[in-house]
């Protein structure tokens, strides 16, 4: 390569900074260097594939335009991802040697100082590339039971879907506890759209979200980093309960409505339902209510029986010799009843036992081996909904009257009660509970919990019905 090309090169990359923006610029073509100009055919190079499936898809016409207009016999434009090799550096004559006098006290620094924005900028187009993807989670080896049909086949009627199709759930709200198969679908989703690249689809956990977004706006290149967010076709995000922060949250609302609103498809999974959200904006929850909202139960017996029926199969395609009895299979599926996560582990472990002594999985075996893993069973999980309910009911009242501004004492007493019973059962602030009883101030809550518990300790009749209330609920 020439002086002459790379002067080429340098205005070609001025022409690019005028028509598309420092951010975009910056974003997409700061790092892109020339290789060589022969012929017809001029080759770049770009560090990462990330960015050349980027700027093929999106800029490609744009850059051989600009080209075209300082060299006009430049027909093709080849993009490769370079090594990362270090290039060695130039000779250059050596700096002469500085000698600061005895008292000075001022710092020397050599060597050459990366710029700033070089770390933030990485950082973005990592969180763009999406987080990483386990190949053992697909919908192949997802087992499918009563509790997670549902679940399963929208998962599926969206991983199915094409460009231009019509959008049937936005966006998909999966939501369940620990361990019970959510980040397994999720997960299905992208990796049935990676195996088919019909679809842009990008899975990204709240965190890494939050991590670019962050780098993006210490680059400043938030601009570049929302135009790629919302170019893509399926957007999968994971774990939103852990999505912070104003700024970030007020993103993502943005990035939501501008997705839905252009047709593209939005997965969200979480541990408990968009209305319990507390720590989100109303106008997320609202957004993410608006759509399809499926709860994943935990996993019933027969379920746990067939996911280890699975495991031990998928396991013996590593570990021919490993072999787990049917009555052991039976007695996990019975005992270990926590989630999916100890499930595994409970195999693991036998795994483990088995192949580093050498001896056969028996009952008495998988007795000693996963007794820590039996947990008590759970309290039933009490959603507030239900309590206004139970109490509605009990008290011959409408639920929209507890939640009404009516202060009538038919009305006023059992919301109390509703109240009282929110504040005991569940483990939502008095603010949420107040947001959940039509918007009321938390200091009203915290008047209602007093004023039935100091009735409580002095009518007994009131203490009874109570105490009928919680059984009803917790039955």
């Amino acid at each position: 390569m020439n002086s002459s090309d790379q002067d080429f090169w340098n205005r070609v990359r001025e022409r690019l900074k005028a028509s598309v923006g420092d951010d975009i610029f910056n974003s997409w073509f700061a790092r892109m260097e020339l290789e060589a100009l022969e012929g017809d055919t001029l080759r770049l190079s770009v560090p990462t594939r990330f960015l050349k499936s980027w700027v093929q898809s999106h800029y490609a016409d744009k850059l051989l335009a600009c080209w075209q207009e300082e060299v006009s016999t430049v027909a093709r434009i080849e993009l490769t991802v370079r090594s990362a090799v270090l290039k060695p550096l130039p000779p250059k004559a050596k700096a002469p040697e500085v000698v600061a006098p005895a008292n000075d006290k001022r710092e020397i620094k050599t060597g050459i100082e990366m710029p700033r924005a070089a770390a933030p900028i990485s950082a973005v187009h990592d969180a763009l590339g999406g987080s990483p993807l386990d190949p053992r989670l697909s919908f192949e080896s997802f087992v499918v039971g009563r509790s997670n049909t549902l679940a399963h086949a929208a998962a599926k009627q969206v991983a199915q879907g094409r460009r231009g199709d019509q959008v049937m759930f936005n966006p998909l709200y999966i939501h369940a506890g620990v361990g019970l198969g959510k980040t397994h679908l999720l997960q299905s989703i992208a990796w049935a759209g990676n195996a088919t690249a019909e679809r842009k689809v990008l899975y990204l956990t709240a965190e890494k979200f939050m991590y670019g977004f962050v780098a993006a706006l210490r680059a400043q290149n938030a601009l570049a980093f929302k135009e790629a967010l919302r170019a893509i076709d399926v957007l999968v995000i994971d774990d939103l309960q852990f999505l912070q922060g104003k700024n970030t949250q007020a993103e993502f609302c943005h990035t939501l409505n501008a997705l839905i609103d252009s047709g593209r498809q939005v997965v969200i999974a979480a541990d408990r339902p968009p209305s319990e959200l507390e720590t989100l904006d109303e106008r997320v929850r609202s957004r993410l209510a608006g759509g399809l909202v499926v709860e994943m139960g935990s996993l019933g017996e027969e379920l746990r029986f067939e996911i280890l029926k699975a495991r031990v199969g998928a396991a013996k395609a590593h570990h021919p010799g490993f072999d787990v009895p049917s009555a052991v299979l039976i007695y996990i599926a019975k005992t270990v009843t926590h989630n999916g996560r100890d499930l595994e582990g409970a195999l693991n472990r036998l795994l483990a036992h088995s192949k580093l002594t050498g001896q056969p999985v028996t009952l008495e075996m998988a007795e000693r081996e996963i007794r820590d893993l039996i947990r008590p069973q759970e309290p039933k999980r009490i959603k507030i909904e239900e309590i206004q309910r139970i109490v509605a009911r009990q008290y011959n009242v409408s639920r929209a009257d507890l939640l009404s501004s009516r202060r009538t004492a038919n009305v006023v007493r059992p919301r109390q009660v509703a109240m009282y019973l929110a504040k005991l059962l569940t483990l939502r602030s008095l603010p949420e509970i107040g947001r959940r009883f039509g918007g009321r101030d938390h200091t009203t809550v915290l008047h209602a919990v007093r004023k039935i518990e100091n009735l409580v300790n002095n009518d007994t009749s009131l203490a009874e019905e109570i105490e009928i209330l919680k059984r009803q609920l917790q039955d």
